[in-house]
Parts: structure tokens; C-alpha cells; sequence
């Protein structure tokens, strides 16, 4: 992978990548492309041999990159790509824009995209999982997304070619998103900085957001996002079935699942990828055995595993 096309932004071999995740674990890849703009970014997607893999990554809030790294070139996106502008009740934003910052400047408009505030991330990667939050997800506001497919070429996407379901969309091996549309009722600008203020209050009441983790770990397995509401059924959540089966607290190496949100997979320090996907693979082992539900991981496992290890064992193959 020697021949990369020539570009403007940075483009650094061998990586590292564990410092770019919110886990802080993961190996290098083999390359690591930071695009200076849009154009840099199609001219070198254009450019570059079909055959080399491409991840884009956006802040690594809801990733393990595995301890033997990554062998494809990843592409990272920064200044360049998180603009935030608001026309009437639509707020485009690129793909690097973080969710917080992306609600916090449309409530200042009065338009209530208050639900990305408590996600963590950036638009992209919003976008690509369709992130949701008591009870809104991306699908119900997204107008359309911009991205750059493998080949360089800039493509506008609607909703529905997205396909979007609970914490997923169909966006093809490759494709980098650049920007979003999104769309939101018009409000009091004060009363969406309360709610956000509510939301924030909620979150670190019940959520270990101190520590080193990435968010959720698995999909609730009911199939939609806490709702926040004091109706909310908790039966089919995944903290829930998790703290049944007794692992509230498991450890593994530095790997733990939280004391304070047992769906909550923290690094208490010193953990590698392998403590992380292992201590998840026995958590979703002992769900299974125990309930009967197969646990689907929402944080995603990309890359190898350390040389001269076996990779992680999935226990259902």
C-alpha cells in the first residue's frame, strides 16, 4: 500500500490508533488519511487502487479497533468538514460536526434537534448508525445525506436509500458521509436548552460518564431506544438482562462492565481490545444461556487481533 494518491491533507503511515477511540485501545493501521476538503477527499478516493480497503472513522466514540490494528486506510475527517448552519428549521452540518454541538447551535435557533445531544459522536457516524435517543432517532429528521462513495464520486442520499432500522443503515463497504440535513420543529430556544439541561441531568445520573467507555455496548434487545419517559419498560433492555445474569460489575483484564450501567463496557485502565471483546462475548454467552437472547453488539469491532493470538472466539459459530 505504498502507492497512495498525492494529497493535500495528512496521510501518516502505520498509525497508531487507540489514542483516536474513547476506549483508548486498538493497533495501528496501516494508514491513516486526515482530507484537507471535500475535493482532497474525492481526488484521493478517485485515485486510490480499488482494491485497498477504506474505513472512515469519525470520533471513535462506539469502537474497539483490535490490539493487531487495522489494514486498510483510514479516513478521518476534521476541520474541514464540521460546519454548522441552520436555514429556517433545517440544520446542515458535516459529518465531523459533533451531535452535542450539532443540538446545542440548533436550539440557539429554536429548532429541536435536542435528541443529538446526549449522544455521543460525530454527524457521520449518526448517520451511518442511525443514533437515537429517547425515543427520536436520525431516520425521523434526516432530509437527505451527502457522502463520497468508493470511487470518489460526491452522491446525495435520501432516507430511504439509507434503509435505516434500529441502529443501522445500508450505507455501502467504503463510503464516507460528508454532510447532513437534518430537520426539526421550531421552538423556544429556552425551553430546548431546559430539556437539553434535563437530558444531561438524566444521562449522568444514571450513565458512568466519567469513565472510559463507549456508550452502549449492546442493543436493547426489545429493539428501540430508552425512551427517557416514566412509562418506559425495561423488561427487554439489555442492562436489564445483563444485571439478571449477575454481571453487573464482571471484570476481565481492565475490562469492565459497569457497577453504575451494566450495559456500559468500561476500560478501568490498561485494558486491551481483546479484555474489551472478550468480556462482551462472555456477557453475551451468559445472556443467551441464561434468557435465551442473543445480544447484538451496538459498539463496532473492526481490525485483527494481536499477532500471535487466536482471534476472539465468537460463541455462537
Amino acid at each position: 500500500m505504498n502507492n497512495m494518491p498525492q494529497t493535500r491533507g495528512a496521510m501518516t503511515p502505520d498509525r497508531p490508533l487507540a489514542d483516536l477511540t474513547w476506549l483508548r485501545v486498538g493497533g495501528p493501521a496501516d494508514w491513516l488519511f486526515q482530507p484537507a476538503d471535500l475535493e482532497d477527499l474525492t481526488g484521493f478516493l478517485a485515485g486510490l487502487d480499488p482494491a485497498v480497503p477504506v474505513f472512515p472513522m469519525g470520533v471513535g466514540s462506539n469502537l474497539i479497533v483490535r490490539d493487531g490494528g487495522l489494514h486498510a486506510v483510514v479516513i478521518r475527517l476534521g476541520r474541514g468538514f464540521n460546519t454548522i448552519r441552520v436555514d429556517g428549521p433545517r440544520v446542515i452540518a458535516g459529518a465531523a460536526a459533533l451531535d452535542a454541538h450539532v443540538a446545542r447551535r440548533a436550539a440557539e435557533a429554536g429548532v429541536d434537534l435536542t435528541f443529538l445531544r446526549t449522544i455521543p459522536g460525530s454527524i457521520g457516524g449518526a448517520v451511518r448508525m442511525n443514533a437515537g435517543c429517547y425515543g427520536a432517532y436520525v431516520a425521523d429528521h434526516l432530509v437527505e445525506a451527502k457522502a463520497v462513495t468508493r470511487g470518489g464520486e460526491v452522491v446525495t442520499l435520501a432516507p430511504d436509500a439509507l434503509q435505516f432500522a434500529y441502529r443501522h443503515s445500508m450505507l455501502p463497504e467504503g463510503w464516507v458521509i460528508v454532510e447532513a440535513t437534518f430537520e426539526g420543529v421550531l421552538a423556544d430556544p429556552a425551553e430546548l436548552e431546559r430539556k437539553m439541561a434535563d437530558q444531561i441531568a438524566k444521562r449522568d445520573a444514571t450513565q458512568p460518564t466519567k469513565e472510559r467507555s463507549a456508550g452502549s455496548t449492546f442493543r436493547n434487545p426489545a429493539g428501540f431506544s430508552s425512551t427517557g419517559q416514566a412509562d418506559d419498560v425495561h423488561d427487554l433492555k439489555a442492562w436489564k438482562v445483563i444485571d439478571e445474569a449477575g454481571l453487573r460489575g464482571a471484570r476481565r483484564g481492565g475490562a469492565q462492565m459497569s457497577e453504575m450501567h451494566p450495559n456500559f463496557l468500561i476500560n478501568t485502565g490498561g485494558a486491551s481490545a481483546a479484555d474489551l471483546e472478550g468480556l462482551g462475548e462472555e456477557v453475551r454467552k451468559k445472556v443467551f444461556q441464561m434468557r435465551g437472547i442473543e445480544l447484538q453488539w451496538e459498539i463496532m469491532r473492526v481490525g485483527e487481533p494481536a499477532p500471535g493470538t487466536s482471534p476472539q472466539a465468537d460463541w455462537r459459530k
